[in-house]
């Protein structure tokens, strides 16, 4: 990264205690400074005035990020039902959440909240006796921004390996106890990076990491992957290398996995999130070495079980929706592959548990499950308790009762008990939340894209919704990295439908809701097609008469707050609210920072060809904002320690709107500090940061107070 001398001037932060509607003026923005750093790309020269931003270490970028948040905050400070949303938000959220339970050595283990707590707690009882706590996450640190992210049991349940997060970042620290005293048994590992952890026996356990990086390791390039083995009682800087590191043979994610009956190890190394390679190594063996299964990136492939040398893989190799093929491990090559579950028109995600497999299958992006045995025998088709998204379905071999979860977007997750040999379940629990989802519709609608394509889109509303076009609307989308967007209920949703709102999210190209040709289909140079299937869902809502541009707001995180900002910047006409959370919006240098590179699979990079440049610049956020033209109200959301999406994508974002962005409509920008990409974030930054998004969303969608006080009149201030 660059750093520049800079000369700040401080701006003035105006603010009127007028509704928007009442309020022309638009907002004196803080003055950012310009450098005048240019690149040049296959020819072009291309300005980056806000290049000094990237430093997240400088003091300069301190002092923007304070500047810009108490403008931020002063605005949202006077959005008079601001607090009426916070206190609705606390009272909805304030309710006992309960994972499924799972088995390990002599305990049952489930993770539960009593309600708001920060984090989940990690809860444990031996048969039928009284539940104690595992562990606390909530102990870890005094603001709850130390998070649990992982925990692995040995196969026999006596120890644990744990890993945390602090402030978000996604270095973690592993931590291993004797998990019968709970009392830790060895020093603490660091500078963990895209882990898990697999034990072999109780000896030690592989884990994987890259070298901590020169710069800022929450900014800075981590480009080498590497799996080692931890023998217990031995110093971190003793662990043996397994694979990876070889400057001739670079991995950006590298995994390792033993499988349940520790007979064998599986590898898994790649360059971009999508296609892998696969080896294995047989660990009865000594000396055994690792060998391929795949040696090449042309798949998504894994070692789902095993039964002795026997090898169960999913695969999507020459089958873009996925099926599961046998393979014995003597010769473990494609070539001698033969189908156990094949390929069909549905896209397959399974499961295993109880001496069986598990196909669940996304029809139009709803479950459907599917039991089968060792030998490839349908044995049941599951009946769900309704149209949504199921899952679960997975446990050891030995275990005869297992645990699924089932949600759709008006229903919050409630828990069932499977019995796998007789197919029947009952509730085992179902939250009790201040909220009626009979009072809700969800329904799926199908709609036409630019270039004819149906796109599949879930829709819920309060029963008896009119539709006059003056609904306040939220459009969430995603579209990337095979990620489907399935049902599923969400607390800080629950509000916005409380209020009368509309909740809509497409299943866009880009997604996994079709399996490998659907991803692709919204990949690099085809990547215009997520956003016209965006645009195309928003003009449906406008149609229909769901909603209309006053009241439609668009929301996304991420690669969707890439969607977002690219959908705005092309087509600002359509949305009066703009919501991008945590977004990639910078598409000519995302490649640089972190572990951006491995993602160039769905993007492509600016140094591929002239082509990909040029493709890259016509749709990156950043360089289509023009000057001149009225964007719609945005509040742009990030985090000082997220080093997955780095802030400096949303800071160069916000400061050039803010400069070149024409009209009052208000371009602010929210920058939780000690906080990350979002796992583990602790309930009360959700809850605080809900409520200023869903506030600042009516408040320029012109309402004064909310639409539905009767829910709210007695929080009222």
């Amino acid at each position: 990264m660059k750093k520049a001398l800079l000369l700040f001037l401080p701006g003035l932060v105006l603010f009127s205690c007028q509704s928007k509607n009442d309020s022309s003026m638009p907002l004196k923005y803080p003055e950012t400074s310009r450098v005048d750093t240019v690149d040049t790309y296959f020819g072009t020269p291309v300005a980056d005035p806000y290049r000094w931003l990237e430093d997240d270490r400088s003091p300069e970028t301190e002092d923007w990020v304070s500047r810009q948040n108490e403008l931020t905050f002063s605005y949202l400070d006077n959005i008079p039902f601001r607090e009426a949303l916070k206190n609705r938000l606390e009272t909805l959220w304030n309710y006992e959440k309960l994972g499924t339970p799972f088995r390990e050595g002599d305990y049952t283990y489930f993770y539960k909240n009593d309600g708001l707590q920060n984090q989940s707690v990690v809860y444990r009882k031996k048969g039928e006796g009284e539940a104690e706590v595992f562990l606390d996450p909530n102990t870890f640190s005094e603001d709850g921004t130390t998070s649990l992210a992982g925990l692995s049991f040995t196969r026999d349940g006596s120890l644990a390996a744990y890993s945390v997060s602090e402030g978000g970042s996604d270095w973690r620290k592993i931590i291993v106890i004797d998990a019968v005293s709970r009392e830790i048994v060895e020093d603490t590992l660091v500078d963990v990076k895209f882990s898990g952890v697999s034990w072999k026996g109780n000896e030690g356990f592989y884990y994987s990491s890259y070298d901590k990086p020169d710069g800022s390791e929450l900014s800075a390039k981590t480009d080498q992957h590497k799996v080692y083995y931890h023998k217990l009682g031995t110093p971190q800087q003793a662990d043996q290398l397994v694979f990876g590191g070889r400057p001739e043979e670079k991995h950006r994610y590298v995994f390792g996995g033993v499988t349940e009956d520790e007979r064998y190890l599986v590898l898994s190394a790649s360059n971009t999130t999508s296609g892998n390679k696969l080896f294995l190594q047989d660990l009865k063996t000594p000396g055994a070495p690792i060998v391929p299964i795949l040696d090449h990136e042309d798949s998504d492939s894994y070692v789902i079980e095993n039964a002795g040398s026997r090898l169960y893989i999913v695969t999507n190799l020459e089958a873009p929706n996925q099926k599961i093929v046998t393979v014995d491990a003597a010769n473990p090559g494609p070539e001698n592959w033969v189908d156990f579950i094949p390929e069909t028109e549905h896209v397959l995600s399974p499961g295993t548990g109880g001496g069986y497999f598990f196909a669940e299958y996304m029809v139009d992006a709803l479950s459907k499950v599917l039991q089968y045995d060792y030998e490839g025998n349908l044995v049941r088709e599951v009946a769900l308790p309704g149209p949504g998204s199921a899952s679960g379905f997975s446990g050891k071999k030995e275990e005869k009762e297992l645990y699924f979860s089932f949600t759709n977007y008006k229903t919050p997750g409630s828990s069932y008990r499977f019995d796998v040999e007789t197919g029947e379940y009952e509730l085992y629990w179902k939250p009790e939340i201040d909220f009626n989802p009979d009072d809700y519709e969800s329904k799926q609608v199908f709609y036409t894209s630019a270039d004819g394509t149906r796109i599949p889109m879930m829709i819920t509303h309060k029963k008896g919704l009119a539709l006059n076009g003056r609904n306040p609307a939220i459009l969430y989308g995603y579209g990337g990295f095979n990620v489907s967007l399935t049902p599923g209920f969400s607390t800080t949703n629950a509000i916005w439908l409380e209020q009368g709102g509309i909740y809509a999210v497409p299943n866009l190209r880009g997604g996994g809701e079709y399996g490998k040709k659907w991803h692709d289909a919204g990949t690099k140079m085809n990547k215009q097609n997520v956003f016209d299937d965006f645009i195309a869902a928003a003009e449906y809502l406008i149609a229909e008469g769901y909603t209309s541009p006053e009241y439609l707001a668009v929301r996304g995180g991420s690669n969707g707050g890439l969607l977002v900002g690219a959908v705005m910047t092309q087509r600002p006409d359509l949305m009066k609210v703009a919501l991008p959370a945590v977004g990639v919006l910078d598409m000519l240098r995302y490649h640089t920072f972190t572990a951006g590179a491995g993602w160039s699979y769905d993007y492509g990079t600016s140094g591929d060809s002239p082509e990909m440049f040029e493709y890259l610049k016509g749709y990156s956020p950043l360089h289509n904002i023009e000057e001149g033209v009225a964007y719609p109200a945005t509040l742009i959301t990030t985090a000082d320690h997220d080093d997955r999406v780095v802030p400096a994508h949303s800071f160069k974002f916000a400061a050039t709107l803010q400069e070149k962005h024409q009209g009052a409509n208000p371009v602010l920008i929210r920058i939780e500090t000690n906080a990350g990409h979002g796992a583990g974030t602790p309930i009360s930054k959700t809850i605080e940061q809900t409520a200023d998004i869903f506030g600042f969303t009516l408040f320029n969608m012109g309402y004064e107070s909310l639409p539905n006080q009767a829910v709210l009149k007695d929080f009222k201030e």
